[in-house]
């Protein structure tokens, strides 16, 4: 069996603050995906025993970021998607390994007023054409902080949000693509159905002591590995972040 974790942590350096550390070893995960590390080269020594690190930054320094920690050496490491403008941001970090890819991501987020939709239509193409890419070649899971909740039951207030970000049609519409190429988001693989279960909340209004949250942050695999999917999991208990990790289990 492998465990997969993803969790945006929302800034590292404070998530460890919170407990990062305990909660990582305790999971004892195969491979363990973080996004938004809002770090600079040389600004954490994480002291990961037993685990390979790969880190991908932000040109712009506080923002976005991403990174890897792996128990088995991958066979090749690649850094973005091979797009300069998409690149500027360490979004993306892929990981080879014999079988599968994994794919750690941190979609951009559209914005208030949805100013940054046009750029987030170009960046969805672009991905979903990378992950199509890799997959001519081995099969691919990837994960993180895709910044949509896909249907109505991914979120507590649906029709409030109707052209907010992360859940107007045209950013839905891009993850029903996703999904349309083959892909499959493993929660809802195993919960078809299953209602208020989310992985991130707003720190205003109390949204997490009420649970007024989003589902946003996925594990999706190709159509190939579907035979070996074990479980999947959205840990709605752990703190250190205003997003909390989803798990992967596949055999």
């Amino acid at each position: 069996m492998t465990k997969l974790i993803s969790w945006n942590v929302n800034g590292l350096r404070a998530c460890v603050g919170k407990g990062f550390l305990e909660y990582f070893n305790e999971v004892d995960a195969d491979v363990f995906c973080i996004q938004e590390s809002k770090l600079q080269a040389g600004q954490i020594d994480l002291p990961l025993e037993g685990y390979y690190q790969y880190w991908n930054y932000a040109e712009k320094k506080g923002y976005s970021g991403t990174a890897m920690f792996t128990k088995e050496e991958p066979v090749s490491v690649a850094y973005g998607i091979g797009i300069e403008e998409h690149d500027k941001e360490g979004r993306v970090i892929t990981a080879e390994f014999p079988e599968y890819y994994v794919v750690t991501c941190y979609t951009p987020n559209s914005k208030d007023g949805l100013a940054r939709l046009p750029y987030r239509m170009e960046w969805e193409d672009a991905f979903l054409a990378y992950l199509k890419g890799l997959e001519e070649k081995k099969p691919v899971i990837f994960c993180g902080d895709l910044n949509v909740a896909h249907q109505e039951i991914d979120l507590k207030n649906p029709k409030t949000n109707r052209k907010n970000a992360g859940f107007s049609d045209e950013e839905r519409g891009k993850f029903s693509d996703v999904l349309a190429a083959g892909f499959i988001d493993t929660y809802r693989y195993f919960y078809p159905d299953k209602t208020e279960v989310y992985s991130w909340w707003s720190y205003r209004f109390s949204a997490r002591a009420k649970n007024a949250g989003w589902r946003i942050d996925y594990f999706c695999v190709s159509e190939a590995l579907k035979d070996r999917l074990v479980s999947a999991d959205i840990h709605m208990e752990v703190q250190g972040s205003d997003h909390c990790p989803v798990e992967l289990v596949i055999s």
